[in-house]
């Protein structure tokens, strides 16, 4: 996958794996229960989006058990993570996941998508599994800063991706994740050029 990770920061997302696996019997949080397919299915499928972070300021919407957001955030200190979910008990994991791992560029937001309104718009917004591209965007463009795009995480990309007015599908993206054999794929979507709401 061309990505460097030190022997610190592989540390970091062995031990996240480890609370994932604690927590995830009382919580649910994910129904991969094999530690070793967690690696593929969860932590270097979140880590293939790395190369198309735009920007220092992201969003992760329903980021459930804090994919692809906290994998990323260990990789880029550098850059901003907010993890939003409307789920308490994925709020409460992922409060600890922060704090256990000291990821100082994290903040959880326990809210609705739709009813969060942040202080600094963002560079980049990340969805995995969350929605159809419309309905993503519908929901989550209030969020988005004016030079922003999304990247949105799926399996098969759908025959005709229908986008709401304004925005376009800048480019998708067939993404190889080792040991992982099912079809993943990267939708990058951007404001169209000249377009006023």
């Amino acid at each position: 996958m061309k990505i460097e990770v030190d022997a610190h920061l592989q540390a970091q997302m062995i031990a996240y794996l480890a609370l994932l696996q604690k927590w995830n019997n009382a919580f649910n949080l994910t129904a991969v229960r094999d530690p070793l397919k967690m690696v593929g299915r969860h932590l270097l499928d979140s880590l293939a989006i790395s190369p198309y972070l735009h920007g220092e300021h992201m969003i992760d919407v329903g980021t459930g058990a804090g994919l692809p957001g906290i994998p990323l955030s260990i990789l880029h200190p550098e850059k901003s993570f907010f993890l939003l979910d409307s789920n308490q008990k994925k709020q409460i994991f992922l409060t600890q996941v922060v704090k256990s791992l000291s990821l100082k560029n994290v903040q959880c937001v326990h809210s609705l998508v739709e009813a969060y309104q942040p202080t600094e718009k963002f560079s980049t917004i990340l969805t995995r599994a969350f929605a159809s591209p419309a309905e993503m965007i519908h929901l989550t463009k209030h969020l988005l800063a004016e030079d922003g795009q999304f990247l949105a995480m799926m399996g098969k990309v759908p025959e005709d991706i229908q986008l709401p007015a304004g925005f376009e599908v800048k480019q998708i993206i067939s993404l190889k994740i080792p040991g992982e054999e099912a079809e993943r794929h990267l939708g990058i979507v951007t404001r169209e050029k000249n377009h006023k709401e």
